[in-house]
């Protein structure tokens, strides 16, 4: 039988990967790809729990490819915003709608920074927080 001792692993890696692949995952994400950001972070943090690893550069990274990754996915939004609706409608269609599109607008219109901000709460609603603001032409502030 296969066994892979993903604790020793882990340990193994040096810690600039560990912090590039926090970065990376967590970025990836909030650019609007369906990742396990979440499950990465909390995996670092409990390795950084253990001494392997610096917590706060793993807070670091992780805001910081939060906040990169929402950004560049609003500009992505932003440019091609709505040719990528109807190409997500295409292969979505219970999903991504006229009623679904028109119902996300009027939430982000009247509440848009605070369900970009609570929305960092919410699995789903965080991967597509930013690419959402910036289809729906909110201001990027």
């Amino acid at each position: 039988m296969f066994h892979i001792d993903i604790l020793n692993w882990l340990h193994s890696l040096p810690p600039e990967a560990i912090y590039a692949t926090v970065f990376l995952a967590v970025g990836i994400e909030s650019l609007g790809v369906p990742l396990p950001g979440e499950i990465v972070l909390m995996s670092v943090a409990l390795l950084a729990s253990q001494s392997h690893i610096d917590p706060s550069i793993v807070w670091i990274m992780g805001a910081a490819g939060a906040i990169i990754g929402d950004s560049i996915g609003y500009a992505l939004g932003h440019h091609f915003g709505y040719k990528l609706l109807d190409r997500l409608a295409q292969w979505f269609p219970h999903h991504i709608n006229t009623r679904t599109i028109s119902l996300a607008q009027k939430v982000f219109h009247l509440h848009g920074i605070k369900v970009v901000f609570f929305g960092r709460f919410i699995a789903l609603l965080r991967i597509f927080a930013g690419p959402l603001a910036g289809i729906l032409k909110l201001p990027y502030h």
